[in-house]
């Protein structure tokens, strides 16, 4: 399917899609009959970065959704509880949820790591996304049996040596927690020279997290050039079918990174081209 059918599509369907999945990301979703979504479609803040958190908020509205996974430049978390606090009513008066926070760096600390998952706790989420240092993780195991919340490790492209591909946290978590899983970033997976769509299929038994983007630049690019989905190189339709086939039933983020100061025409134009092709799989 090319770009111009998935267009017509979305013109022919009015962009009505409706919003998209399960709502409980707590354990043990069933996956959803072939062919049918189980995930929901939302905003990963760090998309909205150049906004304040009023202005993100509504910007997730304008595009359609209703899910938000947050980033520090919109709620730092190392402030003071108090300071996460007095933003949660900002999240209920705008009729966004926030279901994820993250990507949280999170180093082999204890009160670090304390803070950040009281921040998690206070945010009232089941899951966030971060990038561990490798010598964290016996710490960080500790922490999401206490908080009994889910952490999906991040992987962050061939510029980082810890978490380049989702192979790598795949092999440092078998030992580890249930709860302790994957943030595949696709364009980052794809720069790495790992194939997204069999990285979701791979590691669909403790998949959490899914960073939606698309990219300009060849396999091994240490510099992204972020597009609007469906401009660039990656495979879009094999990934969402990929998450269709396994039963994928958590969040897939957009995180469009091209325009921080004017991010709207292009997010606003890849939640479209994902409804679109979304339409032409048939997955309503």
């Amino acid at each position: 399917m090319n770009r111009r059918t998935v267009l017509k599509t979305i013109v022919a369907a009015g962009a009505t899609l409706p919003l998209l999945g399960a709502k409980a990301l707590a354990a043990g979703a069933t996956p959803a009959p072939a062919g049918k979504v189980a995930f929901r479609l939302g905003v990963a803040s760090y998309t909205l970065r150049g906004m304040p958190l009023e202005n993100a908020l509504q910007a997730v509205k304008r595009v359609g959704l209703d899910t938000i996974s947050v980033n520090r430049l919109h709620l730092p978390w190392e402030n003071s509880p108090p300071g996460w606090t007095s933003q949660l009513a900002k999240f209920k008066e705008s009729g966004v949820t926030a279901t994820c926070v993250g990507v949280l760096t999170l180093k082999d600390d204890e009160a670090q790591m304390r803070t950040a998952f009281e921040y998690v706790k206070t945010m009232g989420v089941p899951l966030f996304s971060c990038s561990p240092a490798r010598a964290a993780l016996p710490r960080l195991e500790r922490f999401v049996r206490e908080y009994d919340v889910r952490a999906a490790i991040h992987n962050h492209g061939p510029e980082n040596e810890d978490w380049p591909s989702p192979h790598e946290p795949w092999k440092a978590i078998q030992s580890l927690d249930p709860r302790i899983g994957l943030c595949i970033d696709v364009g980052h997976t794809y720069r790495a020279g790992a194939d997204p769509v069999q990285c979701i299929r791979d590691y669909r038994a403790r998949l959490y997290d899914i960073h939606l983007k698309d990219t300009a630049v060849p396999v091994g690019t240490k510099k992204d050039e972020p597009l609007e989905v469906g401009r660039g190189v990656l495979d879009q339709r094999g990934i969402l079918q990929a998450l269709i086939d396994t039963g994928y039933s958590h969040t897939v983020w957009f995180e469009y990174e091209k325009s921080a100061e004017d991010p709207m025409p292009g997010l606003a134009e890849s939640v479209g081209y994902v409804r679109g092709l979304l339409r032409g799989l048939g997955a309503t």
